[in-house]
């Protein structure tokens, strides 16, 4: 396993979160959604996967590993009880991969029920809550660590949630560089959204999607970034 000399640690503290962006209702006309940003307050990177549900992406991890960047998973509850041997992989590597909350279903803060990029969204803060904390304590049992961030199902929020979930406790993760765009993107196209990242961003992306070639791009793109000195981080 390559050790990475560039790696460190970082507490929410330290996180600079940006503008929270308005954006068009995709589930309902007559409600509000946002999409926080994020961005590091220092001249590193963060790499953010997502696993919500599906599978494991083995050859995204491995590469991971292999050279050495350090990267932050949001998983949720399911793909916790659908992935026992990804898991295992993700827990026997604390150096390089740490995990937080992406929810118990990964149904989206988004108030008013409905769907949002075809997933579920909650219909009240009560589900909301249910969402986060439930989710929350699949990783802790899973784990053994209480999760300080929580990135909600699309990445979409309604404004009210967004106060509810930082009032609970968590950090909400939001992100500067979407690489993949929900895994869609094939491997060249990833690789070069990634190749593009400044110091200072956070990069979206997914780990549970590992027939999709956009994984592949994933790794190519953090190796070459990795190999031209930039930092990586973790939310930690």
């Amino acid at each position: 396993m390559s050790t990475n000399p560039f790696a460190h640690h970082l507490t929410r503290r330290a996180f600079a979160t940006g503008l929270i962006t308005a954006l068009p209702s995709l589930a309902k006309a007559d409600r509000a959604i946002v999409e926080p940003g994020l961005r590091l307050s220092d001249d590193s990177v963060a790499l953010t996967l997502d696993a919500c549900s599906g599978g494991f992406d083995a050859r995204l991890a491995q590469s991971l590993v292999e050279i050495g960047v350090p990267t932050t998973i949001f998983a949720t509850g399911l793909w916790l009880r659908q992935n026992p041997t990804g898991l295992a992989y993700l827990l026997s590597h604390p150096a390089i991969f740490t995990l937080q909350n992406h929810g118990a279903w990964h149904r989206a803060p988004v108030l008013g029920g409905g769907t949002i990029f075809g997933q579920s969204c909650a219909r009240t803060l009560d589900d909301v809550r249910q969402e986060v904390t439930d989710g929350s304590a699949a990783l802790i049992a899973a784990t053994g660590s209480a999760p300080r961030w929580y990135r909600g199902a699309t990445a979409r929020y309604s404004p009210e949630a967004v106060a509810a979930i930082e009032g609970w406790g968590f950090a909400v993760a939001g992100y500067s560089l979407n690489a993949d765009m929900g895994a869609s993107l094939p491997g060249t196209r990833v690789a070069e959204r990634i190749g593009r990242a400044k110091a200072g961003d956070v990069i979206i992306g997914h780990i549970n999607q590992p027939t999709r070639s956009s994984g592949i791009g994933i790794a190519i793109g953090s190796a070459a970034l990795h190999r031209a000195g930039m930092r990586f981080s973790r939310l930690s």
